[in-house]
């Protein structure tokens, strides 16, 4: 049986059981990863239904534009939504966001314009004011405002919220989930509860959000918000779609610990998510003593890492914001003993290069000159030249040497050296702080790894 377009494949997402990353955490924790939807996002969900409400209202004329201000997953929800329904879509997006969302969009046939992410929400280049005015501006349109637009909400109510309870049976015992516009948590919170109302709603938020004390105290606090890296979750702003008397605890996560954790979860489950669910699992581990055995916990996975390829799984973006803790060239040469670099002229004998060799028991030399390393010889390639011409011991080393070894930067990471580091070519070379080269070899990156 065929459906009748990609509108029809939204929502009964998997439920799947998280085993290595979890295995601190006393209760059985499951993940509905909502990157299964076509646009791999859960904001699939919520496009359709705010689409669909608008029709119903007569808030969308056929023909008309879409607009609204998003962070990618709904842009991509609602552009779905508009191809399949003969819509446009202009959509106002923050410059925090990975390039591969924009151009997603863009290839989904949406405008997109790109506004400052550190103003404020009246700020007239905000987001949220740029999508106001567009509204204003163009005939035929409606504005989504998936902020305060209750089908936001109403989507989870109606699909989110049941799908969990029929894949758990009816045994969820916590919902764990990173709070933003506020839709998804509230909506399946409100449906769940309606169902058991014991059960423990967690919001995960983000350091430099206001929601966490505004639902601790009731307070919007505007000295609460700073910039933040973390994507698609916490707000400056409380959107109307919370009810925060369905959530039960706020709790916060920096922007190097979500990121982190989003990385492990590729490692070690296969789930290629995005920083939410990363920001998501790592809030529940910060609450696991309040978890007990017999627990069922349900950790909602937004989005899909390929978002993301260009941050969090990217390693330079990761060590630039000092998120990795990589191991670098400098790292093996401050943790091993003291050693000078052994060097060699080119006009010295290849019997010197190989006494040099058996004295240090080392099998690589770099030649070198008042110019810097000219070449290298290696004791695998000397003992083939020696084993066929003994006479040429006593040739100079400038008639035999190999190519010089690649000179890198002193914080090169060891994965970068591993891809360096040949048969052909043992060592790679750094200038250190005090503009001295420094070596490393194959066997210095082994020890390394092994470490």
């Amino acid at each position: 049986m065929w459906l009748n377009n990609i509108l029809e494949t939204i929502g009964n997402t998997p439920m799947i059981r998280l085993n290595k990353v979890t295995k601190d955490i006393p209760a059985t924790v499951l993940a509905k990863v909502d990157y299964f939807n076509p646009g791999n996002s859960i904001k699939d969900r919520m496009a359709l239904k705010m689409v669909e409400v608008a029709e119903k209202e007569g808030k969308l004329k056929p023909g008309g534009t879409i607009i609204e201000c998003t962070s990618g997953n709904t842009g991509m929800g609602l552009a779905l939504a508009a191809i399949v329904k003969g819509y446009k879509c202009i959509f106002a997006t923050t410059d925090k966001q990975s390039k591969e969302k924009s151009d997603i969009l863009k290839a989904l046939g949406a405008e997109v314009i790109v506004c400052p992410t550190n103003v404020e929400p009246q700020d007239p280049t905000s987001y949220y004011s740029v999508a106001k005015r567009l509204k204003t501006e163009t005939p035929n349109s409606f504005f989504c405002n998936q902020y305060d637009n209750l089908a936001n909400r109403l989507a989870h109510y109606e699909s989110t919220g049941p799908e969990i309870w029929k894949q758990t049976e009816g045994k969820i015992t916590h919902l764990v989930c990173t709070a933003g516009t506020g839709g998804t948590i509230t909506g399946t919170a409100m449906y769940l509860k309606e169902q058991n109302p014991n059960i423990q709603v967690w919001a995960i938020d983000v350091f430099g959000s206001l929601l966490t004390k505004y639902y601790n105290t009731g307070e919007i606090d505007m000295n609460e918000v700073h910039p933040y890296i973390s994507e698609g979750f916490g707000e400056d702003f409380v959107p109307q779609n919370y009810d925060m008397g369905v959530i039960d605890h706020f709790e916060q996560v920096t922007d190097k610990d979500g990121a982190v954790m989003a990385r492990k979860l590729a490692r070690e489950e296969g789930l290629f998510c995005g920083y939410s669910a990363g920001s998501c699992l790592q809030g529940l581990l910060q609450l696991k003593s309040r978890l007990k055995k017999d627990d069922v916990v349900v950790c909602i996975f937004h989005d899909h890492g390929s978002r993301y390829v260009g941050k969090i799984y990217n390693d330079q973006w990761m060590m630039e914001r000092g998120f990795l803790e990589v191991k670098t060239f400098k790292d093996i040469v401050s943790g091993r003993a003291a050693k000078r670099l052994v060097t060699i002229a080119p006009t010295q004998t290849v019997a010197e290069a190989v006494e040099l060799m058996r004295k240090y028991n080392i099998e690589f030399i770099p030649v070198v000159t008042a110019n810097g390393p000219e070449g290298s010889v290696s004791e695998g390639g000397l003992f083939k030249k020696v084993f066929n011409d003994p006479a040429i011991r006593n040739a100079t080393v400038a008639t035999v040497m190999e190519p010089p070894c690649p000179i890198v930067a002193f914080d090169t990471p060891v994965e970068r050296l591993s891809s360096l580091i040949t048969k052909d070519n043992g060592a790679v070379l750094a200038k250190d702080e005090k503009g001295e080269y420094q070596i490393v070899t194959k066997y210095d990156v082994l020890q390394s790894l092994a470490k």
